[in-house]
């Protein structure tokens, strides 16, 4: 009898596998909902959150969002979660309160009430290996544990003291007595959970394996820049390492963007510059290694905004990610039953309202058109070729803080960054864990970095740097070197090394002493060394002229080319035109795009003949200017499936969630003669019906039903 049981479950199994196996993986979104009609947000992938629902209630999930057609695959939290019964004793008999992170003052830090934020040890990756069996038993095709994240104000908990005697074997030293214990909290915060993830996914791969599946494995993860800003530590680029994890979901929203960041000695939020940066810093986390990456935004955010601060935060934050052309897959949003039926503020109006009917369409054009975003060879318009070195020991210096030494608002790695884009230079970001890889530096012709704010984790990333530069890479190098994290010790002070910073090291590779005035020629390259901090450039207004002029020297002098300085940045990606014109710049000129195009930033789809974007704002249009002769839907607000064309007729069904308003631009060959809509036997009416003789597109707008709308149109 339990053969038999045995032998359903695995044909259950491996029947769900085979209904999911060949469906689309493009676009996404995570709930801990069931399904509803109300957030039916049609994407292709549902990740159904968290497991510990009472009577089996997590399968019922899976099985509903399923039923309506999803790839449904699962998410939780690795480093917090809905986990009261490992917490409270429910799960082994024995309370692990103790297992919470702890500050210094003795406070567990809490993510929710009796949920903290954990040190992962082996019995809790134990017990999160069940929540993976059960999920891989419903039939799931993917598991993302997110957030691996150690608070670097945590680090006083007896569970913790444990792992850093088994780690360094020598007793456990508080973190806030000297850089040197700050640095090596930090490398074990990084440590465990680097470790606790290729644990859990072994386990994930073995276990599906077991039953003739497998399953992906993905880590939802904030950016580095993120991270360091908020002073939590992570894994982050090293994971990339793990053969068992496929790739990562790069959440990127408002709320990480927001954060305010110092230029011209203003600080304020940047959203946009920062965005595009956050989201920089996650592609060149992976495109050396080829792992998967997903582009996260939110429409709304966490802490209660007014719905106009939302609307006008998502339109740079989905710019910014569309401006990364090698990306082309999606989570589109999280919690969508928070955003269809939340209530928030107006500007104007301090009652809770939900979000208007215009939003609502905006939102849902932008996102279906996620479904058809290219990935492009396109170029974003400007110098390319320019980097700035980042690590993930970044996250080590962040706190505490010692000697007086201060990084305000992660200046030392803004400092070098933020002045190149607001020139319209669309700087990249490049991870020293990657520069062993064949392409590392791929494209890369001028690369500026510092010791200031972070610290090399091998010294084979020097043997890369040299012979980059030698081979004709150009080097920058900021930093006075004098911050108390320079004598941590660590390989460049241990083992026969006796260097007072890790930057001898590379100086001693490129024949330097680090004192040489100006660029020193090197093999085919040539290097530079300044000796400020980077954090200087930035500080002060007008901080970073000189810096822009090194800049221009490099470029022109040694590369036979002048930078081009602009104020907007330009890219088409397929049918799409995506903009954003750059305030603080060298100019306040408008951008004048003078196409055929429909505004997908407006939810009435109106067809332009030219889009003027000032500074501050972003644009984002469909191109109709080289529009095939095949009948088809260019934009929606929902998604279109069942599509049909005869020589007079064509018809489709659209789907999205139930009672918005849907605006769509369909290409025909003429004005149509009929439409009809309908919803099983009932009669949808239309709003409204325009059509535009420019550009053979007829509107149509009606109200969404998430069984969908049958469309047919003659002509």
């Amino acid at each position: 009898m339990m053969r038999l049981s045995l032998d359903i479950r695995l044909f259950t199994a491996f029947l769900f596998w085979g209904l999911t196996l060949a469906a689309q993986d493009k676009t996404s979104f995570q709930i801990s909902e069931p399904w509803n009609e109300a957030y039916d947000v049609r994407s292709d992938v549902v990740m159904v959150y968290g497991i510990n629902d009472a009577g089996g209630k997590f399968e019922e999930r899976v099985k509903g969002w399923r039923d309506k057609g999803y790839n449904v695959q699962f998410m939780t939290g690795i480093a917090w979660g809905q986990y009261k019964d490992y917490f409270l004793g429910q799960y082994d008999g024995k309370p692990h309160l103790d297992e919470g992170q702890v500050q210094r003052n003795g406070d567990t830090i809490w993510h929710g009430r009796n949920v903290p934020y954990i040190v992962p040890s082996a019995n809790f990756l134990k017990y999160l290996k069940t929540h993976v069996k059960r999920a891989i038993d419903a039939g799931v095709t993917a598991i993302y544990l997110e957030e691996p994240e150690f608070w670097a104000r945590a680090g006083y908990s007896e569970s913790f003291k444990k792992e850093w005697q088994d780690y360094y074997k020598e007793p456990w030293v508080a973190q806030h007595e000297s850089p040197e214990a700050t640095y090596m909290s930090s490398k074990l915060k990084y440590h465990l959970y680097y470790q606790a993830l290729k644990n859990v996914f072994a386990y994930a791969k073995t276990y599906s394996s077991s039953l003739g599946r497998e399953v992906k494995c993905y880590v939802p993860t904030h950016s580095l820049l993120n991270y360091s800003a908020w002073s939590i530590v992570s894994p982050e680029a090293s994971l990339a390492s793990i053969k068992d994890i496929d790739g990562y979901i790069a959440q990127v929203w408002t709320g990480t963007s927001r954060e305010p960041i110092i230029y011209n000695g203003i600080q304020k939020e940047r959203v946009f510059e920062n965005a595009f940066l956050e989201y920089g810093s996650m592609v060149s986390m992976t495109a050396p290694t080829g792992k998967r990456m997903y582009f996260l935004t939110d429409p709304i955010e966490d802490w209660p905004r007014t719905w106009e601060d939302y609307k006008r935060n998502y339109q740079a934050t989905f710019t910014a990610k569309l401006l990364h052309p090698s990306v082309n897959h999606y989570e589109v949003m999280p919690w969508p039953n928070r955003i269809y039926l939340g209530k928030f503020k107006l500007e104007n109006n301090p009652e809770r309202q939900p979000i208007s009917k215009e939003y609502a369409t905006q939102m849902q054009v932008m996102v279906n058109s996620l479904n058809d975003m290219p990935k492009s060879p396109n170029r974003l318009n400007g110098t390319q070729g320019i980097g700035v070195l980042v690590s993930n020991s970044m996250m080590f210096q962040r706190f505490p803080t010692h000697a007086g030494y201060e990084d305000p608002r992660l200046s030392n790695f803004y400092g070098i960054a933020i002045p190149l884009l607001k020139e319209g230079i669309p700087v990249e970001t490049v991870h020293m864990e990657n520069l062993q890889h064949a392409n590392a530096f791929k494209h890369l012709k001028v690369l500026v970095m510092s010791y200031a704010n972070m610290k090399p984790l091998s010294r084979a990333y020097h043997d890369a740097l040299n012979k980059w530069v030698r081979q004709g890479g150009i080097l920058i190098y900021y930093g006075r070197d004098d911050d108390p994290f320079q004598t941590v010790k660590e390989w460049w002070n241990t083992n026969g090394l006796h260097f007072n910073s890790p930057s001898e090291d590379l100086f001693l590779k490129l024949d330097l002493n680090g004192n040489e005035q100006g660029f020193v020629k090197r093999g085919k390259g040539y290097v530079t060394v300044i000796r400020k901090d980077p954090k200087e450039l930035v500080l002060e207004p007008n901080g970073a002229v000189d810096y822009l002029s090194l800049i221009d020297i490099a470029f022109s002098k040694y590369l036979r080319t002048k930078v081009l300085h602009k104020n907007y940045f330009l890219l088409n990606r397929g049918n799409y035109i995506i903009a954003s014109v750059l305030d603080e710049s060298n100019s306040k000129d408008p951008l004048h795009i003078k196409k055929t195009a429909i505004d997908l930033f407006d939810p009435e789809l109106p067809v332009i003949k030219e889009k003027i974007v000032y500074p501050g704002e972003q644009a984002y249009l469909y191109n109709c200017s080289a529009l095939k002769t095949k009948p088809s839907v260019l934009c929606a607000a929902g998604r279109i499936y069942s599509e049909k064309t005869t020589t007079n007729n064509y018809s489709f069904t659209v789907k999205s969630p139930s009672n918005t308003i849907n605006a769509m631009r369909i290409l025909l060959p003429s004005n149509p003669k009929q439409i009809k809509l309908n919803k099983g036997d009932d009669i949808v009416n239309l709003l409204k019906q325009q059509w535009d003789t420019d550009t053979n597109t007829l509107l149509l707008k009606f109200v969404n039903y998430s069984e969908g709308v049958n469309v047919n149109i003659s002509w």
